[in-house]
């Protein structure tokens, strides 16, 4: 048998493979407790477009000052956009407090 041939095939099998595989990056969206409604939906936008890439997406709520009193403001907010992408994503995290954030992470079904 030729090693160089075989060689040759080897590194083919390997492209293919590379080929088939599905690569992914995490998106973030940042939102605050007081954000706007139409604020809110054009956001909701950006996660519908980053998922209909077969990204994954962060949302993050951040508090400041002490705005860390409405964490329930929060954890409803991340609530709300779940709902909305209940049909194109799937929750994979649950809402987490984190420091002075709050977030959850979005990925396609």
């Amino acid at each position: 048998m030729d090693y160089g041939r075989y060689k040759y095939q080897m590194t083919k099998k390997q492209q293919e493979a590379k080929k088939k595989q599905s690569a992914f990056q995490v998106k973030e969206i940042k939102v605050r407790p007081k954000t706007g409604e139409h604020d809110l939906s054009v956001k909701i936008g950006h996660i519908k477009r980053f998922i209909g890439n077969k990204d994954k997406v962060k949302v993050t709520v951040m508090f400041r000052g002490r705005e860390i009193t409405l964490s329930q403001v929060g954890r409803e907010l991340l609530e709300k956009i779940a709902a909305e992408m209940d049909e194109t994503a799937l929750v994979e995290q649950m809402p987490k407090f984190e420091g002075r954030a709050m977030y959850m992470i979005l990925t396609p079904r």
